[in-house]
């Protein structure tokens, strides 16, 4: 399948807001893995009606976190934004944007002054075992990693994830690094005329894994791997939905 047909696709059913088509159904399934992955407690049921209605429909006993629901909202917002600019290239501006569309509003976040929604952290942070960038240091190491990227002439798959590593090694962000860097994964193999994907939570401690072999001991097969299944995985999804019986 042409990538070409999907970008058409998405933007196009995305201006046509209506249900039922390739672009809801990755807006339900891309909120839902991307923030499940980071421990959201809304449901792939809970998503679509937030998408659907605006509301949410659950049990009588379940409390909803004001904050899983907000960035499940957010997360549809960033997705119509990333379409809305896919032809613009990749910039610092363009991802602390991402940020801001994604932490807006989320009450226990976007209050703290020091949280520094859509700008970069301001306390030090860590993901796993390893060691990100210093506050003082992010600026720099962003405009590092996007002349190094930029300076590629014809991206390819393991260029972009490539990306994502040194992305998620820095950790710009207070929170929602890896949320954003999978949107921008996202962005760029469609902006670069590759299949796009996203990560399915079925798959995150395969990604996870993925991500630590390659920063600590520069095995970079199992995080390809895993992105090559979730590629194939949303390939198909977009036969379904575009291709003819």
């Amino acid at each position: 399948m042409e990538v070409s047909q999907i970008k058409k696709a998405l933007i196009d059913q995305k201006n046509m807001n209506l249900k039922g088509n390739l672009y809801h159904k990755t807006q339900i399934d891309f909120a839902y893995n991307t923030n499940h992955m980071e421990g959201s407690t809304i449901t792939p049921d809970e998503t679509a009606s937030i998408y659907d209605t605006g509301t949410i429909l659950t049990s009588t006993d379940k409390v909803i976190v004001l904050k899983d629901a907000t960035e499940t909202k957010n997360h549809f917002t960033l997705f119509k934004y990333m379409l809305d600019t896919i032809d613009d290239e990749l910039t610092e501006d363009m991802i602390k944007k991402f940020h801001f569309l994604l932490k807006d509003g989320t009450l226990s976040d976007s209050e703290k002054e020091w949280f520094n929604v859509g700008e970069y952290k301001r306390q030090k942070n860590f993901v796993g075992s390893i060691t990100t960038s210093l506050p003082k240091d992010v600026s720099k190491d962003m405009k590092s990693l996007l002349d190094w990227y930029k300076k590629i002439p014809k991206k390819n798959l393991e260029d972009i994830i490539e990306f994502h590593v040194k992305f998620e090694k820095i950790h710009p962000f207070q929170d929602g690094n890896g949320r954003i860097g999978r949107m921008i994964m996202f962005r760029e193999c469609l902006y670069n005329n590759i299949m796009p994907f996203f990560i399915e939570d079925r798959n995150k401690d395969f990604y996870i894994r993925g991500i630590k072999e390659y920063q600590m001991n520069n095995e970079k097969g199992y995080l390809i791997d895993t992105c090559l299944n979730s590629q194939d995985n949303y390939e198909k999804l977009a036969k379904y939905f575009l291709e003819d019986d």
